[in-house]
């Protein structure tokens, strides 16, 4: 993402959204009234709710407080794969403590990252994410809630965890960037897979290839803002306005009116996360 690019226009409007997956802090939210800032922009088109996501413990806070500071706003907690090395008993608790909250829809994001071990400084070893990996599996089975998997370069490993422990009843695979070959892994164990910007690029064959594989009713939508800014605005910042870019973008690769991806996407996104649905 490059500060240089100016934010994209807003897309022409479409409606009921859900953006799945943004992180509100990062995109710049400090208090109550940037919040609502930043949620006006994405509801003037079409984008009704946002899910804020944790991936350390000051942005696990944030995103409770943020979700409480507006009816539009839920969160996710939990602490993420490259940083599960301060996972100790007292993260441990008060990331639990954080995820019992009533505005708290899903343990996230989560999983396994193997592209950073021995490129990141200080980034947690495979060991350590898998061990933080399976305490949030049991984390989201007793509070009953969703788990939202971030997933890096690591198909094969997340499934293997995933089966020994037993998944919870409603596993998300944010942002989903494999192919097709895991694309069906996922529909056929009855996972729920949220795409992004990534699915606009042209140079992302496989996940292109992928995204027409999956049904309806496990099929949402995410922006992961600040980043992965949907095409041609790849590299500008990303807010939850740009999630019509994605739907329109995903529509066309799976021969869909956008009017109706959205609307099934929706209908998924409430279920999914348990959201009152609106009028």
């Amino acid at each position: 993402m490059s500060k240089d690019r100016p934010a994209p226009d807003l897309p022409e409007p479409l409606f009921p959204l859900v953006d799945a997956h943004t992180h509100l802090d990062a995109c710049g939210a400090t208090d109550a009234a940037s919040v609502r800032e930043i949620v006006d922009r994405a509801a003037s088109v079409g984008v009704e709710r946002v899910v804020t996501v944790a991936d350390d413990l000051d942005a696990a806070k944030f995103a409770v407080d943020a979700a409480n500071w507006d009816d539009r706003v839920f969160a996710a907690v939990a602490i993420h794969p490259t940083r599960a090395n301060v996972l100790d008993e007292a993260t441990k608790a008060e990331i639990g403590r954080l995820a019992s909250d009533p505005r708290v829809v899903a343990v996230g994001e989560t999983g396994l990252d193997l592209y950073w071990p021995g490129k990141l400084d200080g980034c947690a070893t495979v060991e350590e994410q898998e061990d933080g990996f399976r305490w949030h599996i049991d984390l989201a089975k007793r509070l009953g809630k969703p788990l939202m998997i971030h997933n890096r370069d690591a198909d094969t490993d997340l499934l293997r965890v995933l089966h020994d422990e037993g998944a919870p009843e409603t596993v998300i695979f944010h942002c989903f960037s494999s192919d097709a070959t895991m694309a069906r892994a996922c529909v056929d164990a009855g996972y729920v897979l949220s795409f992004s910007g990534t699915v606009s690029f042209k140079n992302a064959k496989a996940l292109r290839e992928a995204a027409p594989l999956v049904p309806a009713g496990q099929l949402i939508v995410e922006t992961d803002a600040p980043f992965l800014t949907p095409h041609p605005f790849r590299g500008a910042p990303n807010q939850s306005y740009c999630l019509p870019y994605t739907v329109r973008a995903l529509a066309e690769l799976r021969g869909e009116d956008p009017a109706e991806l959205a609307k099934s996407s929706t209908v998924t996104a409430e279920r999914v996360y348990r959201l009152p649905a609106r009028d």
